[in-house]
């Protein structure tokens, strides 16, 4: 564990969302001198800023804003990298760093290492489903009455916490693939450790985030490190698929499948079968820390869902709107689709979906052929035009419509002139970043949307 106290740290990234203000008020209240790095202006970073200002004032964090100075990570003692910054080993900054002997951890690393009971580690990663399954572990965890710290990449950092954790509480952390890349052994510095939870899950892997890694190689090692080390005590639960990444024999011993005969067996508010997989997936997780199946199915009965993720934002008679904007992925939004096919559900046919965003250079083609059986499907964003494109060679009913705004425009014209049960379902199988700051700022944009026309009849919205 690298020592913090009297330190010269170079956090590299505040974020416009104070994605770097945990990590460095963390920092300062260790011991550390900060410098604090980021390509933004500081105009640009004022909610972050405001967070940080009276460690700035009393000059425990001094600022660089606006641009990266090679310098700062080079001369310094530690570099604190976010993980945002895709193929960090070919970053220039970070390869300095490395050059000048400089070690590199991350605010996930600077956590992992200092939880007082890695036993009481539930860590989730995968391509589609890691964040509702997480939710619903912390969910049964706390019906339980256990104290329970919810954290990683969903939710903020747990750095501010960590004084409070105690050895008898539960951590639950999503982790992503570039998490899970910089808790890998050598990752950063020749010494740096290898770290794992003590109960890891993986719920499936499938291509994403190919414009960070490079590769699906490197993207399913970097998932797979959940594993990495995994001693005869912990437990490790994957999803159906996963093996096949796996070349490792030791990994592959130490961890079983999870069961799905238990899939049936959950009732839940959610829709859809990929929402009865991830409970199944949180109950035997659950199970890992004690607790019944029938405990854990009982207290999922009343687990609501995460915002952004088939979140129900507007009922209107037999009309539903549907906010999946989470769904970054092909995968996941065909898994959205399907879930209206389900018995007593209206069915893909009355569906009008909105898909599309920025080309995170992954295959579109998972998404195809269910939103080819669709009413409708207005496309928006980077993406829009080839899905368009792909729905209406595969003989389905598809438009480019650019923006939200249009989007939501031409669907609720076309729900409106035919009546009936119908959703309107935002599943945009692709990131935001080419229309929005991310996926938040998306579905809260369309929940307004949809309330406005629902309320008034007008595409007018207060933005």
């Amino acid at each position: 564990m690298l020592e913090l106290e009297g330190k010269r740290v170079t956090v590299m990234g505040l974020g416009r969302f104070g994605g770097g203000v945990g990590v460095t008020r963390f920092l300062c209240a260790y011991g550390a001198d900060v410098l604090l790095t980021d390509l933004q202006p500081a105009d640009k970073l004022t909610d972050s800023l405001d967070q940080l200002a009276d460690l700035i004032d009393a000059g425990s964090v001094t600022l660089r804003l606006g641009e990266h100075n090679v310098s700062d990570f080079t001369n310094t003692d530690l570099v604190v990298a976010n993980p945002a910054v895709p193929k960090p080993w070919d970053n220039r900054f970070l390869r300095a760093a490395t050059a000048a002997g400089v070690p590199i951890t991350t605010e996930i690393r600077l956590l992992c290492e200092r939880l007082p009971n890695r036993a009481h580690v539930i860590g989730v990663t995968g391509t589609a489903g890691k964040s509702t399954t997480s939710a619903m572990i912390a969910h049964i965890l706390k019906a339980d009455g256990r104290t329970v710290h919810f954290g990683g990449n969903i939710g903020g950092s747990l750095l501010p916490e960590l004084d409070n954790i105690t050895p008898e509480d539960w951590i639950v952390l999503e982790l992503s693939s570039a998490q899970l890349y910089w808790l890998g052994r050598g990752v950063g510095y020749p010494e740096a450790p290898a770290w794992s939870p003590g109960v890891a899950v993986i719920t499936n892997i499938a291509p994403n985030h190919l414009d960070w890694h490079a590769d699906m190689a490197h993207y399913a090692e970097s998932k797979i490190r959940i594993l990495e080390p995994l001693s005869d005590a912990d437990t490790a639960i994957v999803g159906t698929g996963v093996t096949l990444h796996i070349t490792n024999h030791e990994r592959t011993r130490r961890m079983r499948l999870f069961d799905h005969t238990m899939v049936g067996e959950c009732r839940l508010r959610l829709p859809g079968a990929h929402n009865r997989v991830n409970a199944a997936v949180a109950i035997q997780a659950a199970a890992a820390a004690g607790i019944d199946a029938g405990c854990a199915h009982a207290s999922l009965s009343t687990f609501e869902g995460l915002p952004h993720r088939l979140q129900l934002v507007e009922v209107d008679g037999s009309f539903r709107a549907f906010n999946d904007s989470k769904c970054t992925t092909p995968e996941a939004c065909a898994l959205a689709v399907r879930a209206f096919d389900e018995t007593g559900e209206v069915g893909r046919a009355h569906i009008h979906l909105i898909c599309g965003g920025y080309d995170k250079k992954i295959d579109l083609a998972p998404m195809i052929e269910a939103a080819s059986g669709c009413a409708g499907v207005y496309t928006i964003g980077a993406t829009g035009p080839e899905i368009a494109r792909r729905i209406n060679l595969a003989h389905g009913h598809a438009k480019h419509c650019e923006s939200l705004d249009n989007a939501v425009e031409q669907a609720m014209h076309a729900i409106n002139a035919s009546g009936g049960s119908a959703v309107l379902l935002l599943s945009p199988g692709c990131a935001s970043w080419d229309q929005f700051t991310n996926y938040e700022e998306r579905g809260e944009r369309f929940a307004r949307l949809v309330r406005a026309y629902c309320e008034g009849g007008s595409k007018s919205i207060v933005t």
